[in-house]
């Protein structure tokens, strides 16, 4: 096990480990992994259960500063069962609000090591997007991170304003849309759909506008989920 640097923060490691251990279930373990492409191993705990652990991890303990997050999500990601991750992504999405704008470099290496969608996406939504919302100087970086070659940290840039509603800033998402547009990968065609579908949840008459004057642009993957929700999408 990794030895965090900090009381908080091994106490959280030592309980975490002792208690996940002793509910792992093998058999289901190999159906998790199976599902999940054979990606990672996993304990074989189901996320119900993994949540109500986890609180059972934290109870009684003092609340965690940045430091104390960035060790235990940092530790979490060098064992190798997924359900660690998974419980880092929840801490660190819980407690969002205490990270300053410099987690964003350990952001961008939970987001390019043990990468697949369920990390990532959370990552983006609530940690990522949480740093941009509250430092905006921080989409400068989710600039350069939409034409990084890894398609996971482009993924987190077009989704990281998931959560943004009317904050959203329009003309960077659709630049973010054009800009990854043709790239080949099925993560990335998805994500633009998706980000686009959410944003019409806000704009629908931008995001409907937008796929018009882009469609030829777009994939078919991202015309479908971006105007998945748009009753007329059936004119375009």
């Amino acid at each position: 096990m990794p030895t965090p640097t900090t009381a908080l923060a091994d106490t959280v490691l030592r309980r975490l480990v002792d208690v996940f251990a002793a509910a792992a279930d093998p058999e289901r373990a190999v159906a998790m992994r199976a599902y999940m492409r054979e990606q990672f191993p996993f304990l074989g705990i189901p996320s119900p259960q993994r949540r109500a652990l986890a609180r059972e991890v934290l109870a009684g303990l003092a609340r965690p500063t940045a430091e104390d997050l960035r060790r235990v999500a940092l530790a979490c990601w060098e064992r190798p069962e997924r359900e660690y991750q998974y419980f880092a992504c929840d801490l660190l999405r819980r407690h969002a609000r205490l990270l300053s704008p410099g987690f964003l470099g350990v952001a961008w290496t939970l987001v390019s090591t043990k990468s697949w969608w369920d990390t990532v996406d959370a990552l983006a939504a609530h940690v990522v997007g949480s740093l941009v919302a509250r430092f905006p100087a921080l989409a400068l970086d989710m600039d350069e991170w939409v034409r990084d070659e890894d398609m996971w940290i482009a993924r987190t840039a077009i989704l990281h304003q998931l959560r943004f509603g009317p904050s959203t800033d329009a003309d960077r998402l659709f630049g973010y849309c054009r800009a990854r547009a043709d790239h080949k990968d099925f993560f990335i065609r998805k994500a633009i759909g998706w980000a686009l579908r959410e944003y019409a949840k806000t704009a629908p008459d931008a995001v409907r506008s937008f796929v018009a004057d882009h469609r030829s642009e777009l994939s078919p993957l991202s015309v479908r989920e971006a105007l998945k929700n748009l009753q007329d999408h059936g004119n375009f």
